[in-house]
């Protein structure tokens, strides 16, 4: 009988989890994946959540499930019967969470590599971020601009420093974020395989300016990035207003 409400308890837990994951993975929680190191990072993050989620399942159904089976009658007032702990039971759970922090940590491990890895042959922009604005130069082109114009499937890396106090560039659809500190380089590799219209942020709390410090970043085809560096601002490209605002071009 305890056997059986043990396997029961179990069970429920483990279809509570299942039920609560697969709730987790078909909402579209994150916005578009617009590089090639977001396909890494989202997986990471996934492998994670689902973890995390089937394991709270687990816990506080194996909770409810045991309020509810071995609850005192109202009119009990005794004590419980003394019970010894179950070694083998201390052995499962101080094995199994070793066991997914370790997986998580190597998945996770696995993913970030994959992201960072570009090309040899890979274009570099040097971003400077300062209260409260960003810039990007072109070495290529020996020009600087207020706005980061990158073309569709090149791989770029940014160079990032900062004049003044730490910074931390994002562009959430890009998912790769990296602090910009003074007298330091630090690199940020992007793969985009998504036309479109971003926008950069930054997420490291930098003085009173620190919300409005946002920049455009923009996707270009080959044949609209070769305009752009010709001279041409781009904006002629076909673009379409996705939600919240956001001005966002169909990709592949």
């Amino acid at each position: 009988m305890r056997r059986r409400a043990v396997i029961q308890m179990i069970g429920i837990g483990f279809l509570a989890g299942i039920v609560t994951g697969g709730v987790a993975f078909f909402i579209p929680w994150l916005p578009d994946q617009a590089s090639e190191e977001a396909k890494a990072i989202d997986a990471a993050y996934w492998f994670v959540v689902i973890i995390c989620a089937v394991i709270f399942a687990l816990v506080a159904g194996v909770s409810l499930y045991s309020c509810w089976k071995f609850r005192a009658p109202p009119d009990d007032e005794d004590d419980g019967s003394p019970i010894h702990g179950h070694t083998g039971l201390e052995i499962y759970w101080t094995a199994v969470p070793t066991i997914l922090v370790t997986a998580m940590a190597v998945f996770s491990g696995f993913a970030l590599a994959a992201a960072e890895d570009l090309p040899d042959k890979h274009g570099t922009i040097q971003v400077t971020a300062q209260q409260f604005a960003w810039s990007f130069t072109y070495p290529e082109l020996d020009r600087t601009e207020g706005e980061l114009v990158l073309e569709l499937d090149k791989p770029m890396q940014l160079v990032l420093t900062a004049k003044d106090v730490i910074h931390s560039f994002w562009v959430p659809e890009f998912r790769m974020k990296q602090d910009a500190v003074p007298g330091v380089e630090t690199t940020v590799p992007i793969t985009p395989i998504k036309l479109g219209t971003y926008d950069v942020i930054c997420t490291e709390l930098c003085g009173l300016g620190h919300s409005v410090m946002r920049a455009r970043a923009r996707v270009l085809s080959a044949e609209d990035y070769a305009k752009w560096a010709a001279g041409d601002s781009g904006d002629s490209a076909e673009t379409t207003t996705g939600e919240g605002g956001d001005t966002s071009t169909e990709g592949r």
